[in-house]
């Protein structure tokens, strides 16, 4: 928030250099993040007077001008290009040897043949506004020769407001700050209104068909008021404050919001059909033209302040153009009303009109400025624009609430502070920010922990000594104990606070619960894939696409989604991995070797869960063409052999493939595998899937590799697999013997199948197995497939020489026997 000092004095008497205030400030948590010294960058620039304004002889579009600039200063010849000038105005005018922004400077200098003796200024050239089409014109009554400097220059603290501070987005509640620091008084602004004929009832009829939404509305009724400029001091003032001036209706408005934090709307009073306001949710398919001259589409979740032919403007975010204060209207309504800040924050977002307003709606308001404010726009009104003020208001809840009290213990506060603080000397650190205290009475209770979403309030009995603190209604922040505390340090000083070091045992060394991750993490690196990091929130085209229904209830989805793009949790890692392949392919790097670790997301029994998932993706050429090597694209074997390796690296484990039914449109049939490890103690876990991507899916992402293939592993069941503690082995005796086997089987016959008849036949005895080769070729029927496998044996120091050679040929036996296999020589 920008905070000129010229306004802020007139609220509390500042005595501190600007560097010193924002150093304060800054101590009580409101970040000054900046200093802008308006006038500073320019120098030679003073009011003159136009003394004549004549046509350039040399020129249609330059007029030639006289100028004043002070009694005894020589008269001024200035060629100027602007239109809006005329004899008699007071302007700024840059003498010659002058210095504008932007180390501009001005000469004496020769226009169109003539010479110009300086230069007139507008708003933008000077840096006080944005208009740069006319000369600046000021008030008639500015001392001519007066240096611009003293007439607008000012000091602009940017204060960052944080955001449970709402009530410190206004000049004065920024006055309450540095009341707070240097104990100065705050003084309010004077607000009396001058009210006189009718009520405000006999032209203003408000219902309020939603209270929870709208709790409060006041209106004002003028009439017989004039929309011109505001007074000059208050465009500068609202310029400095970052506001752009628009009308002397209008500005009150905004400064009132400025000065108070209470933003105010005012309607054309003819744009109200019978003066009747309804403030209501919007009917479906509703639709509203709002100031920004664009029309939107409403429904029930919009809430509305509407008239009799329908709606006027978004509640708290933008006025509709219908009822907008225009150079004719005379007659006007003032509206100063309370909104529920969920609703506006959801309104705001959901039309992006993050106005100021909507601003300090979202971050809630005090109960009484609803009164308030509509007095100090009519009374701004009244003052700027004229007119008259009916009498009374029209006020929906005009009884106002209690104060807040939270009640907390003295010695809890300084020990959580870690400072001797008596009660007293925290009262009176309270008292400096409007928070009265009082003794506790033995009923009462100290909330430790306000209500939430997941959980109720939490109250603990007053310990004998506690006090209540009776909280003013602009604070919303002060709720439980704790805030009491922060608080006191926040106004005694954080800096005042001495520093110590736990005197506590330091915890016992706790398992990383990253480490599994990070292990999974440089491993598949090490193994030459790229790790990638894709957006957690997907659209419904991509969920559709794994065949996902648009409503399927286990589909969690944002309720205040950025784009349609983004607005629900993945299902899957695999969109994400396909768009890193089609991006890589738009800029022709087809080879792409990538993995992920992230959380995948859906409700389960109507609970969401999260489950994280380590994937890959395999496309293009696993190794590119060389002299001496041919290129060998990425295939299943490869997906299954990442898996393996994984698991040997981490359980020592090996992996059994089993067939299973693929997604629809999602997997290639036939070429997907669930990857099962046994446990010794006999439990079977999932790892995940192996799975060729389906070409239809291919072209839906319009992707060109032919074959995609896809790892999805549960990080839960690697972990489930993972030895929790590792214990030594037997000590080997004779190395292991490693023999092939050969056999031809049905081209249907999954690899599977025949590795777990082998499993079982060989007994304990196999300690390894591995397919290292698949062939189909002239020597076998069409119908048939070659499997060799190498079978890892430990053999028995007891048993016969011949006792390999039998243990193979029963496994060729058995396999003969089950799936009708025949060993290959």
């Amino acid at each position: 928030m920008r905070v000129p000092l010229s306004w802020l004095r007139e609220y509390v008497d500042v005595d501190l250099s600007p560097e010193a205030l924002a150093d304060r400030l800054t101590l009580l948590g409101m970040e000054v993040r900046g200093i802008e010294r308006i006038g500073a960058d320019w120098s030679r620039v003073v009011v003159g007077e136009l003394l004549t304004v004549d046509r350039h002889p040399n020129s249609a579009r330059l007029s030639l001008t006289t100028v004043r600039v002070g009694d005894g200063e020589p008269t001024l010849s200035i060629v100027c290009g602007a239109t809006n000038i005329a004899p008699g105005q007071r302007i700024p005018v840059a003498l010659p040897g002058s210095v504008l922004p932007g180390d501009r400077r001005i000469e004496i200098a020769k226009l169109a043949g003539v010479e110009s003796q300086g230069m007139l200024c507008s708003g933008d050239e000077l840096g006080l506004s944005s208009d740069a089409d006319g000369i600046l014109i000021l008030p008639a009554d500015t001392p001519i020769g007066l240096p611009m400097e003293d007439l607008v220059g000012d000091v602009v603290l940017d204060v960052d407001v944080k955001p449970n501070r709402g009530d410190a987005l206004s000049i004065l509640g920024l006055a309450r700050e540095v009341s707070a620091a240097t104990g100065a008084p705050v003084r309010w602004p004077g607000i009396v209104v001058t009210e006189s004929g009718d009520a405000t009832a006999d032209h203003v009829r408000v219902d309020v068909l939603d209270t929870e939404r709208c709790p409060r509305f006041v209106a004002r009724y003028l009439d017989g008021v004039s929309v011109g400029p505001s007074p000059f001091a208050v465009q500068q003032r609202l310029t400095a404050a970052g506001m752009r001036p628009i009308s002397n209706i209008v500005d009150a408005s905004n400064y009132v919001m400025l000065e108070l934090g209470k933003p105010i709307h005012t309607f054309d009073a003819d744009g109200v059909p019978n003066g009747h306001i309804i403030v209501r949710g919007a009917e479906p398919g509703e639709r509203l033209t709002t100031l920004d001259h664009v029309e939107r589409v409403l429904d029930p979740e919009v809430l509305l302040i509407a008239g009799d032919d329908g709606p006027l403007g978004l509640a708290g975010v933008m006025g509709g153009l219908d009822s907008e204060v225009s150079d004719t209207t005379s007659r006007v309504i003032v509206e100063s009303a309370l909104f529920d800040p969920v609703s506006i924050r959801r309104t705001a977002f959901r039309f992006a009109l993050r106005s100021e307003a909507s601003l300090r709606f979202e971050k809630g308001q005090e109960h009484r400025l609803a009164r308030i404010g509509a007095d100090r726009a009519a009374q701004l009104i009244l003052a700027w624009g004229g007119g008259r003020a009916a009498t009374e208001v029209v006020d929906t809840d005009p009884v106002e609430l209690p104060r807040a009290r939270v009640a907390f213990r003295p010695a809890r506060v300084a020990r959580l502070l870690g400072v001797d603080l008596p009660s007293t000397e925290q009262a009176a650190l309270l008292a400096r920010v409007e928070v009265t205290t009082e003794p506790a009475d033995p009923t009462d209770l100290v909330p430790i922990a306000a209500a939430g979403p997941t959980g109720a309030a939490q109250q603990v009995p007053a310990a004998e000594g506690a006090l209540v603190a009776v909280i003013p209604g602009h604070r919303r922040d002060l709720v439980i104990e704790a805030d009491i505390a922060e608080e006191v340090a926040r106004v005694r000083g954080y800096e005042t606070l001495p520093g110590t070091l736990p005197t506590s045992a330091m915890p016992a060394i706790r398992p990383d619960p990253r480490r599994l991750v990070d292990h999974l993490r440089g491993w598949l690196s090490g193994q030459g894939l790229l790790e990638v990091v894709t957006h957690g929130l997907i659209g419904p085209e991509d969920h559709a696409r794994l065949g996902l229904a648009a409503d399927d209830p286990a589909t969690i989805r944002a309720l205040n989604p950025v784009t349609a793009d983004h607005s629900e949790l993945r299902r899957s890692l695999l969109p994400g991995l396909l768009t890193v392949l089609a991006d890589a392919e738009r800029q022709r790097r087809p080879d792409v070797a990538v993995f992920e670790v992230g959380p995948i997301h859906a409700r389960v029994d109507g609970q969401p869960t999260e489950t994280p998932m380590v994937g890959v993706l395999l496309a293009g050429s696993a190794r590119p063409a060389t002299w001496a090597a041919t290129p060998r694209a990425w295939d299943l074997a490869d997906g299954k052999g990442l898996v393996e390796a994984l698991v040997a690296r981490i359980a020592d484990a090996s992996v059994d493939w089993r067939a299973t039914t693929p997604h629809a449109g999602v997997e290639h049939p036939g070429r997907t595998a669930e990857g099962v490890v046994t446990l010794p103690d006999g439990r079977a876990v999932v790892l995940g899937r192996v799975t060729e991507v389906h070409p239809a899916l291919l072209a839906a992402m319009d992707i060109r590799a032919p074959h995609v293939i896809s790892v999805g592993l549960e990080i839960g069941a690697i972990a489930a697999i993972e030895p929790g503690r590792v214990q030594a082995g037997r000590v080997d005796g004779p190395p292991p013997v490693e023999r092939d086997l050969a056999v031809v089987v049905d081209a249907t016959r999954g690899a599977g199948d025949v590795a777990a008849i082998i499993r079982d036949a060989a007994g304990p005895s196999l300690v390894g197995l591995g397919l290292f080769d698949r062939y189909q070729g002239a020597q076998l029927g069409a119908d048939q497939v070659s499997l060799a496998w190498r079978l890892r044996l430990d053999p028995d120091p007891s048993a016969p020489e011949t006792a390999t050679d039998d243990l193979m040929d029963h496994i060729a036996t058995v396999l003969s026997e089950r799936i009708g296999a025949r060993r290959r020589a």
